[in-house]
């Protein structure tokens, strides 16, 4: 089930995972009793007169302390997870917080530098800065899961080095319902977690930006033409890396009657319905009709390097005929054209 964290400084909304439903109680405790405290000590057993003791070490509990919580203290919640949003980096998570290993300083200070931005543009204070270091003042949490709004407070620092580029996100202090108190291993833990997510979000979506305005500058160069896969089986090619055809193709299937209902870039699916337009339309565009049916689609797209193939098939998976292919290739180039001209 799917709770929002939402940072009031900031106003951006994040999804975690949260244990069930109910108050935050109930979120952060098992839905059971605690009678297993009322449980007495072990005791020594006591011999029988003559009696002599035999000893087996096969069973024995260590006897020392063990930390841990115990009842309605320990948290059920599902840990936090890093979202890998940022290619090539690698997580490290410790006792004091979440560090990024990014594979090259480009990439560092890339992300410093939208961490600089995203703390200005969200009015979020800074007590100290420095080249390589920042200390936020409170940031304040309203979560579902806690009983008060709670507040934060990090530490951000970078190291560049020959093997490592490193960026690391420590929580520093820790207030509930505005009383500071010692912060716990798990709010160190999630609070860090969710800090360092945000800045990966808003990496990911500068990077989405980024690659939507190089597919528009880029449009008026994608030839569309009929090919062949390596299995030698027609598909439409266009000639424009798979990033950039992804970004643009949506626009160009609402402009020929087709209709986006889902996508999965990592797959190379876009699942679309399609009704034709009527006869003014391909008169207009200069080209004949799509030879399609009006249903349902899956246009699976193929990563070649420069170059992206597209094919058809419908919703039972079966690849739509090689004329259906051809028609449809032209209507791309056609409507590619029109939009380079208006």
């Amino acid at each position: 089930m799917n709770y929002k964290y939402r940072l009031a400084v900031t106003a951006v909304m994040v999804a975690t995972l949260a244990g069930c439903s109910g108050g935050a109680e109930r979120r952060r405790q098992a839905n059971q009793d605690f009678t297993y405290l009322e449980t007495k000590p072990l005791e020594s057993w006591a011999l029988p007169s003559g009696a002599q003791a035999s000893q087996v070490n096969d069973y024995a509990i260590p006897v020392q302390r063990f930390p841990g919580e115990l009842g309605p203290a320990v948290d059920i919640r599902p840990p936090q997870q890093v979202l890998a949003l940022i290619p090539g980096a690698r997580t490290v998570k410790d006792a004091d917080g979440v560090t990024l290993l990014l594979a090259k300083p480009e990439e560092l200070t890339k992300v410093w530098t939208l961490t600089q931005r995203l703390i200005a543009e969200r009015n979020i204070q800074l007590l100290s800065q420095s080249a390589n270091v920042m200390e936020t003042d409170w940031v304040n949490w309203v979560n579902e899961d806690e009983e008060n709004p709670v507040g934060s407070r990090y530490r951000i620092e970078k190291s560049s080095g020959s093997v490592n580029n490193s960026y690391k996100i420590t929580l520093v202090d820790w207030r509930e319902g505005g009383v500071e108190k010692t912060v716990s291993a798990i709010n160190k833990e999630r609070y860090s977690i969710l800090m360092t997510n945000l800045v990966m979000s808003r990496y990911d979506q500068q990077e989405r930006d980024l690659a939507r305005l190089r597919a528009q500058e880029l449009v008026k160069q994608i030839p569309i033409s009929m090919g062949q896969d390596r299995s030698g089986l027609p598909v439409i090619i266009a000639r424009a890396p798979y990033n950039v055809f992804w970004e643009r193709l949506p626009d160009l299937l609402g402009q020929l009657g087709f209709t986006v209902e889902g996508r999965n870039r990592s797959q190379g699916v876009v699942e679309v319905k399609f009704r034709s337009p009527d006869d003014a339309f391909w008169t207009e565009l200069g080209t004949k009709p799509i030879q399609l049916d009006d249903r349902s689609y899956n246009l699976q797209l193929g990563d070649l390097g420069n170059r992206t193939s597209v094919n058809v098939t419908d919703s039972d998976g079966k690849p739509v005929t090689e004329e259906a292919l051809k028609s449809l290739a032209p209507v791309f180039a056609a409507a590619i054209d029109r939009a380079n001209n208006s």
